[in-house]
């Protein structure tokens, strides 16, 4: 049996410590090294493709038994990236520290998920996915409220560091039986499992929504002087997780499409709300309906996967799905900033909304499936 609860403990602390640089860095980056919204938006994003190109070999590993060294390496490497967000002299340091905590990120996740789902029956592996998912998600969520909590940038790093290390140490007790030989990648199906394309393309272009959410909504709530700009990123957390927790049923009821496509229809509402507010109060409100927006896409893309390669290769097929969803947070970093440097903030929150009708596109059209109570996301 895996130590369910360790794991998942482990998994949200390194996560934690990520979302806790997403609310310092915004205002950390233009305030320590210089430049604006474009190198704040690359240094937030920038994690995210390590995490992305880190992600399918994790599962893969993961998947022939050698789930402890992968999560142990994740853990180490977490710890390390937060030590190097403390002692950067530079930018460039910086974003190498990123690099480190993202591939970090990607060892925790993707290689204790497949390490939870082995002794777990297919009919059950979408909702112990999705619940197993909280300890992601809950750390990007809560990691923002407390960097607001602590304040000092400085002591954020502290923090960071510190949640790092216990991330670590939870790892380190951990203990697994031995896994078999390692079979070569003789085809690249082996890293990428036929039918996760389609829900992957979905969820990716759904992160960038939350992508220009997490890099740029601080900086817009700052710089267009609206206002809430310390405590918007908890907002969005907040709600966020109150629709995962209270509206994950809705993917057993109603099927991950139609979950994908009503709750991305109002991230694209919520995304124009913030990028046109004029006052903090709606602006509020758009973020509050942006997190309830993004709060499902997981769980019904999870359950869309999973079906799609009925029970083979779990690791690698949730790891490159998730994969999509580093990458488009990674490209709405700095794609983001650019266009808020050369347009304003409201024509890069404008694009997320379009990003977001892509999605609802790609899932009404693409992402039909016969019976979608074959993987159930409860408590996703």
């Amino acid at each position: 049996m895996a130590p369910v609860r360790r794991l998942w403990l482990a998994v949200l602390c390194g996560y934690l410590a990520l979302g806790a640089t997403l609310q310092a860095l915004p205002a950390y980056v233009p305030a320590r090294f210089g430049g604006g919204a474009l190198a704040a938006g690359t240094a937030v994003g920038i994690a995210f493709l390590a995490t992305a190109c880190c992600r399918p070999f994790a599962g893969r590993l993961a998947d022939a038994g050698r789930s402890r060294p992968v999560v142990m390496l994740g853990g180490a490497l977490t710890a390390l990236g937060g030590i190097g967000h403390l002692v950067a002299p530079d930018l460039g340091a910086l974003l190498l520290a990123r690099l480190v905590m993202g591939a970090g990120e990607a060892a925790l996740f993707s290689g204790a998920l497949p390490w939870v789902l082995a002794g777990t029956k297919a009919e059950h592996r979408g909702r112990v996915a999705g619940w197993f998912g909280l300890s992601m998600w809950g750390g990007l969520s809560g990691g923002p409220v407390i960097a607001t909590v602590v304040g000092d940038a400085y002591a954020v790093w502290w923090v960071v560091v510190a949640l790092s290390g216990l991330s670590m140490a939870l790892v380190a007790t951990t203990r697994q039986a031995g896994g078999g030989a390692l079979e070569p990648i003789r085809h690249w199906r082996e890293l990428v499992p036929a039918g996760v394309a389609m829900p992957g393309l979905a969820i990716g272009l759904a992160a960038y929504a939350y992508g220009t959410v997490a890099a740029l909504l601080v900086l817009h709530l700052r710089v267009d002087r609206i206002g809430a700009d310390g405590f918007g990123l908890t907002v969005f957390a907040v709600f966020f997780l109150l629709t995962r927790f209270a509206g994950s049923p809705s993917v057993d009821r109603y099927g991950g499409r139609l979950v994908a496509v009503w709750s991305v229809s109002l991230e694209v509402v919520a995304l124009l709300v913030v990028a046109f507010a004029g006052s903090a109060s709606v602006a509020m409100a758009g973020t509050a309906l942006a997190g309830v927006g993004l709060g499902l896409i997981y769980p019904a893309c999870a359950a869309l996967t999973l079906d799609r390669v009925r029970g083979m290769r779990p690791g690698v097929a949730m790891g490159v799905m998730t994969s999509f969803w580093d990458l488009g947070v990674m490209a709405a970093g700095p794609a983001g900033g650019a266009v808020a440097a050369g347009f304003g903030y409201p024509a890069a929150f404008c694009i997320a909304a379009g990003m977001g009708l892509l999605c609802v596109t790609v899932a009404f059209v693409f992402l039909r499936t016969k019976n979608h109570l074959v993987c159930s996301v409860d408590a996703s």
